[in-house]
């Protein structure tokens, strides 16, 4: 995995846990599940690219 991607999931979970946070302060519930599915969404990618250096490797 290149370290553009690494960066770019980790950024993608910190902006995540940040929505989910606001969202919880607010008293926002769809703020914060949308936080939610940036961390997911971030999870996932970073799960698919650990398959891509398996195979690579």
């Amino acid at each position: 995995m290149s370290f553009a991607d690494k960066a770019k999931n980790t950024a993608e979970d910190l902006k995540g846990k940040a929505k989910e946070a606001l969202g919880d302060a607010k008293n926002d519930d769809q703020l914060k599940t949308e936080g939610q599915a940036d961390q997911k969404k971030a999870s996932a990618k970073q799960a698919g690219e650990n398959v891509k250096d398996v195979f690579k490797g």
